[in-house]
C-alpha cells in the first residue's frame, strides 16, 4: 500500500531507518539526518508484522550542501513491544570521507590530561560550543542504536539533548564515553533520560557497549 510521504507512518518507520544507519555509519566526524521521505510504501504480512519500504534523502549536518539518496526496509514484528524492528539500509552514492576529522579528534581526546566532561549540549540556546560538536554527534549515533532498539510502530524518538557525558578511562585503544541523553518521544511528548556507555575507534566506529537494547 503506497503511503504519502509526509503520513505519519512514514515518518516513524523513516526516523527508524536514519538512526539506525546514523548508528552504523555515524560519530563525531559525521552527523546524518533525514532531508526527505521521498516515497514509502507498507506491507502487511500474515503473522509477522508490518514492513515498510522507504525512498530516503538524507543530509550531514557539517556538509548540508551534499546530499544522499538510501533506500530502507522496516519490518515490526506483530505485537512485539520488546524486539526491536528489523531495519536494512542501501546507501546510493559516497558518504563524504571523515577519516582526517577522526584522527584529530582521537589524537586530542588521548592527548588530554584529564577525562572529558560536559553537560547540556545544546545549551538552553541551541548552543554547541565547536570543541563539544565530535561529542554531540558521537551521541547522535549511540541515540540512533537507541532509537531502533526501543521504537515501535506507534513511537518517534528524537535526541533533544545531551545532559551529561562523561570520559572514562581504558587500558586499551579504545575512547569511553558514558552519556545520559534526553530523548523526545514526539508521539506521546514525553522526555525520557537515557544512559548510554559508547566506545568508539576511528577503525572500529561506535559501539553502544551498555544502554536499552544492548547485550
Amino acid at each position: 500500500m503506497e503511503l504519502p510521504p509526509s503520513h505519519f507512518p512514514a515518518a516513524r518507520a523513516a526516523a527508524v531507518a536514519v538512526g539506525y544507519l546514523r548508528y552504523l555509519r555515524g560519530g563525531p566526524g559525521r552527523g546524518l539526518q533525514l532531508r526527505e521521505v521521498r516515497s514509502a510504501r507498507r506491507q502487511d504480512i500474515d503473522d509477522v508484522g508490518h514492513k515498510y519500504y522507504l525512498e530516503l534523502e538524507l543530509e550531514d549536518v557539517l556538509d548540508k550542501g551534499s546530499t544522499v539518496n538510501c533506500t530502507a526496509e522496516v519490518l515490526y514484528h506483530l505485537g512485539s513491544k520488546t524486539s526491536a524492528p528489523d531495519v536494512q539500509v542501501t546507501v546510493q552514492g559516497e558518504l563524504r570521507s571523515t577519516e582526517q576529522a577522526d584522527k584529530e579528534f582521537y589524537n586530542r581526546i588521548r592527548s588530554l590530561e584529564k577525562e572529558l566532561e560536559a553537560e547540556n549540549i545544546p545549551d538552553s540556546h541551541g548552543n554547541v560550543p565547536p570543541e563539544l560538536e565530535p561529542i554531540h554527534l558521537l551521541a547522535w549515533a549511540a541515540s540512533g542504536y537507541v532509537i531502533w532498539q526501543n521504537s515501535t510502530e506507534n513511537t518517534k524518538f528524537h535526541l533533544a539533548q545531551v545532559k551529561h557525558v562523561k570520559q572514562v578511562k581504558r587500558s586499551d585503544e579504545d575512547l569511553q564515553f558514558d552519556y545520559v541523553l534526553l530523548l523526545h518521544e514526539m508521539v506521546s511528548q514525553e522526555v525520557l533520560p537515557c544512559g548510554v556507555s559508547v566506545l568508539w575507534h576511528p577503525q572500529r566506529g561506535a559501539r553502544v557497549c551498555h544502554g536499552p537494547g544492548s547485550a
